[in-house]
Formats: C-alpha cells, sequence, structure tokens
C-alpha cells in the first residue's frame, strides 16, 4: 500500500506534514509505504530530526509550490514539478494508491477531476463532511461546497456516494438517507428539493427516510443528509464554529464538543473519481496530517473507489 503525502501543503508545511507523519509511525508495526513529495532542501532535514528514516519513507523531490491564491487550473499546468502536479502524476501511474494535500483546493479538485478523472456514470464528484451525533454516532452531509447548484439526477447520485461511504468508511449498515429541506412533509421546500424528493423515494439502492430540517442535523435520524454545496458549505462553516464558540465559552474540553475539532477527522474524500484524494484543512497541524493518512488508509483497504466504480456500472 502506497500513499503520496503532500509535504508542501497547508500554512505549516512541511512541519507539520512531518510531525504528522511522525504521529502516523508511532507504534504502527503496519504502516503504509510513504512518498513525501516537496522540497528536498526543506522536507529531507525535518525527516531526519525527526527519526523518519524508516525503509517505507521515501522522499520525492518537488521543488515547486502551488500557492493558496493561483489560479488551479493554469497553476498545475506551468508548474509540474510542484507537490500538487506530481503527486497526481503518481496517483495517475499507479506508483501510489492514494493522494493526501492540504495544500491548494481548487489545485486538488482540478487534479481529481481532470488527471485521475471520475468514475464512469458518475455526474458530478461531490465532497462530504462529518457531522458529530448526540448518541456518539457520526453522520455524513453532502455535497459540502463542491457543487453550489444541484440538479435531482446529482443530488440522488450523492445519496448513493454517501451511503457507500458511510457503509465502508464509518461502519454504518443500511445507512438512513435524509434530504435536507425547510420541512418534513412531502412537497416542501424548492423546485430542487421538490423534483428530488419523488428520485430519491424511489431509489431502491439507498434507504430513504424522507426530508429532515436543520434541527435534525445533530440527532440519529439520518446518517446521510443530502443537499447542495451551497446549503452544506454553510451548514459546515457553522458547525466548525461550534467547536470555537465552546471552546471560547469554556467547554473546549467537553467529550461533544471535540469532535466537531476538524483535526479529529483529517481531510475530506472526493467521493466519484476512480482513485482516493484526500483534502485537508489549509491549517492543518500534526494530528489532521496523521488522521489524513489513516483516512487514505481506509479508503484503500476497503476498497471504496471499486466499490463506486461497481455501483454505477450495475
Amino acid at each position: 500500500m502506497n500513499i503520496g503525502l503532500d509535504m508542501m501543503g497547508g500554512d505549516f508545511a512541511p512541519l507539520e506534514a512531518v510531525k504528522g507523519l511522525q504521529l502516523y509511525m508511532q507504534n504502527n508495526d503496519h504502516a503504509a509505504s510513504l512518498f513525501c513529495i516537496g522540497d528536498e532542501a526543506q522536507v529531507g532535514p525535518l525527516l531526519e530530526e525527526n527519526g523518519l528514516n524508516a525503509p517505507n519513507i521515501r522522499l520525492v523531490h518537488a521543488p515547486e509550490v502551488i500557492g493558496y491564491h493561483e489560479h488551479p487550473t493554469k497553476a498545475l499546468k506551468e508548474k509540474q514539478r510542484s507537490s500538487i502536479a506530481i503527486g497526481f502524476h503518481l496517483l495517475a501511474t499507479g506508483k501510489i494508491d492514494a493522494f493526501v494535500s492540504a495544500g491548494n483546493t481548487g489545485a486538488m479538485l482540478v487534479g481529481a477531476m481532470f488527471t485521475i478523472k471520475a468514475v464512469e456514470g458518475v455526474l458530478r464528484p461531490t465532497i462530504s463532511t462529518v457531522m458529530p451525533k448526540l448518541n456518539g454516532g457520526t453522520g455524513l452531509i453532502l455535497d459540502a461546497g463542491l457543487n453550489a447548484d444541484c440538479k435531482p439526477e446529482q443530488l440522488n447520485q450523492f445519496a448513493i456516494l454517501g451511503s457507500l461511504y458511510a457503509q465502508w468508511m464509518l461502519n454504518i449498515d443500511n445507512p438512513k438517507v435524509g434530504l435536507m429541506n425547510v420541512g418534513e412533509e412531502e412537497g416542501k421546500g424548492n423546485l430542487v428539493t421538490q423534483s428530488t424528493y419523488p428520485v430519491l423515494k424511489e431509489n431502491t439502492r439507498i434507504n430513504f427516510i424522507g426530508n429532515i430540517e436543520g434541527r435534525d442535523l445533530f440527532n440519529d435520524k439520518a446518517d446521510v443528509i443530502v443537499c447542495d454545496g451551497f446549503t452544506g458549505n454553510i451548514i459546515l462553516k457553522m458547525a466548525e464554529s461550534v467547536y470555537d464558540i465552546a471552546t471560547q465559552r469554556g467547554y473546549g474540553s467537553d467529550a461533544y464538543f471535540t469532535r466537531f475539532h476538524y483535526e479529529n477527522y483529517g481531510g475530506t474524500p472526493v467521493l466519484g473519481i476512480a482513485k482516493p484524494v484526500i483534502i485537508g484543512h489549509g491549517i492543518s497541524e500534526a494530528r489532521a496530517f496523521k488522521n489524513m493518512i489513516h483516512e487514505a488508509e481506509k479508503m484503500i483497504q476497503t476498497g471504496l473507489c471499486a466499490k463506486i466504480a461497481e455501483q454505477f456500472s450495475a
């Protein structure tokens, strides 16, 4: 199992990526082979200082970096020696089985969709985010910002992708799928949700339970919540602020509120593309990088991308 790690992506790169790799390697007898992609002049000494000279760690030189404010498509085309471009080349040619980065999100999405490409039959890949439930479980909401405007058939596919992720990555049997709406009754909502409801209702590949409302986000009514990316991203940013507010008010160590911290989850996969790609938060620190590697590892172990391809070829 080979995982590519962008050492230059993120506000605190490459140091936090190195620290995250160190956390991953600690007491891990079954660690994957890691391809550390970055400027060897910066990354090499840090790996040495942190004792990361194991045979399963390989440094791949990438002298260029795609900055956060660069145009994604233009930067990928012009910076072929960047850590992101090299990472996608290694993934596309089969030298690595998954690619992880906290770098330029736009460049990661462009690389995922145009270098790796979508699974045949998938109209639009999507990104998701997890939602901590009050009962200790974990839910999923998608789309979380990649597709601001959606059609019913795309939301229907998100329901399938989310169900597969919930089943294989979150270990939820027969996950319950809910459509985010302004009311529980069928026929509620705007034109998109009104048109999506009957499509989901007729989909025998999912366990559709109907509409859910904002008050249901953190309870156990649904395991997979489907919405357009405009709505999903607002919910995501609101949920992220819950942890900040809890910390400011002295509840930062509360068992429930700590589950809102993004570092617990590392990053989000681009669902619907042919190979595992994990995108992390730009302010990722060591724990987030460690968890991104673990997520990539589990995607490879479960064969999630192959299961998605199988579902959409049926």
